[in-house]
């Protein structure tokens, strides 16, 4: 539902009108008066820091440690939700978990089995180096003919390429299990702290306002179960149409009615103007803090504010009704109504820039 909005005049003094004050009086003359502008919304009233708390996890509540006016303190448990599954994944990652700390230990069996074969390479490696040598000294002595020497050489060549090739496939290995645990390892702190979803923790403290659930309900991820904020401090949340969004300002005077008691107001200032557009009010929201203390404090509580966007003092006034289409006013003894230049335009009054003086006397009869 849209709210209605408003310009009001207060008038600081009774406006006196020159003509007679019955109903049947059809001229008056301008009057100067003090007046003030302002901007009419509905709002509530709402506690700092009001945040929902959500459930992080589906299942059922087991507990619901919360009613409505307590105060919880910060990373008290307040429910309790029932899923199962989060317990065994968590279990499952932890077998897992071991079993990739083992794997990435020097005690696993693929690093025993590719040290053993490094150190027979190694050893075959050492033997062909041998052998070459005894035919490099042969074929030197003319011993040995050129192509042992070189099949010497070519066994040699292979058996070390064979023994590096296998000390690098042991690094790729030694590589592959520290990233298999580390993963592992990240997903049982991912899988821990899912499973610590099932106790629900108040991060910021405060007063319950509002219970949403019921021990025994089945909840889903993001389902609110309350409503929480700081029972320290209330504001005025409140409403503006779009059209008088951009007369408000950061640190203008507040006139506020509670609508519990609307015989008494009280004071506050604009501190906050939300940058959002709200689609279902089709208005703006901004916050004032009270400058008078609160009798009432109950979140929720629905309001009246007038926002004080502007003053002027000595302005020229005439009834709203004296003020003819495309600003023409009658003036007595006159054929031809007068264009005026306005100003300040509420239900009752008009303000007169110019085009008649507070010596003009004006009439209704604008034939």
């Amino acid at each position: 539902m849209k709210f209605r909005f408003q310009h009001i005049f207060f008038l600081s003094a009774t406006l006196l009108l020159l003509a007679a004050c019955g109903k049947k009086n059809t001229s008056t003359q301008p009057v100067r008066k003090n007046i003030t502008e302002t901007v009419f919304a509905s709002g509530i009233l709402e506690p700092d820091d009001m945040y929902q708390l959500t459930a992080q996890t589906d299942g059922y509540l087991s507990q619901l440690l919360l009613t409505e006016g307590q105060y919880i303190q910060p990373g008290m448990v307040v429910a309790y939700i029932d899923n199962p599954q989060n317990a065994l994944n968590a279990d499952g990652a932890k077998d897992l978990l071991s079993i990739a700390q083992y794997n990435a230990s020097v005690a696993a069996p693929a690093f025993k089995q590719i040290e053993a074969s490094i150190q027979a390479a190694e050893a075959k490696m050492l033997q062909d180096k041998t052998q070459m040598d005894r035919y490099e000294v042969l074929y030197k002595n003319g011993s040995a003919t050129k192509v042992e020497y070189e099949n010497t050489v070519l066994a040699y060549n292979t058996s070390s390429a064979n023994a590096e090739a296998l000390r690098q496939n042991y690094k790729v290995l030694k590589k592959q299990a520290e990233q298999q645990l580390i993963a592992q390892q990240t997903q049982t702190k991912v899988s821990n702290a899912i499973s610590n979803y099932n106790q629900l923790k108040a991060i910021v403290g405060g007063k319950v306002y509002k219970k949403l659930k019921e021990r025994g309900d089945y909840v889903k991820k993001g389902d609110v179960l309350a409503t929480i904020g700081n029972p320290d401090y209330l504001y005025a949340k409140l409403s503006v149409d779009e059209s008088s969004i951009s007369k408000v300002k950061v640190g203008q005077t507040v006139l506020l009615q509670l609508n519990t008691d609307k015989n008494k107001t009280y004071k506050g200032i604009i501190y906050e103007i939300l940058p959002s557009f709200d689609e279902s009010t089709q208005s703006f929201f901004c916050k004032a803090k009270f400058s008078d203390s609160l009798d009432f404090r109950i979140s929720g509580t629905q309001l009246q504010a007038n926002i004080i966007i502007a003053e002027k003092e000595n302005a020229l006034l005439i009834p709203r009704s004296y003020l003819g289409y495309g600003n023409k006013v009658m003036v007595k003894d006159q054929k031809e109504p007068i264009i005026v230049k306005t100003g300040f335009i509420s239900e009752e009054w008009v303000e007169i820039i110019s085009g008649i003086d507070e010596k003009t006397i004006i009439t209704k009869d604008l034939n």
